[in-house]
């Protein structure tokens, strides 16, 4: 009785945590634009779930699509990158510590 009570809630703790939403802090070094919304520099949240992105900056949100990769390396700190223009549009968010790659 006793390991079908733990057989249980061990699935029940993984399928919690596997639909929980993750979410990181991020630094943005400029004025960035994700999803025609713009963010002022200075520290935001990010909220993955599934394959959207949630972005909150104070009073400022925005979900957008994200496709998540994974590398082969980890990335040491958490970066930003953006697209070759000039309106400072994100183009992909390597989270620190993981091999997570988001691209927008």
């Amino acid at each position: 009785m006793t390991k079908r009570f733990l057989m249980l809630l061990s699935v029940i703790l993984v399928s919690v945590v596997a639909n929980a939403a993750h979410t990181v802090r991020i630094e943005f070094y400029q004025p960035t634009v994700v999803n025609g919304t713009i963010f002022k520099r200075g520290e935001a949240k990010l909220e993955i779930k599934g394959d959207k992105a949630i972005i909150r900056q104070g009073k400022s949100s925005v979900e957008t699509s994200v496709k998540i990769e994974n590398s082969k390396i980890k990335c040491a700190l958490t970066a930003v990158g953006y697209k070759d223009s000039n309106d400072h549009n994100l183009k992909d968010i390597c989270v620190g510590g993981t091999t997570t790659h988001l691209l927008f």
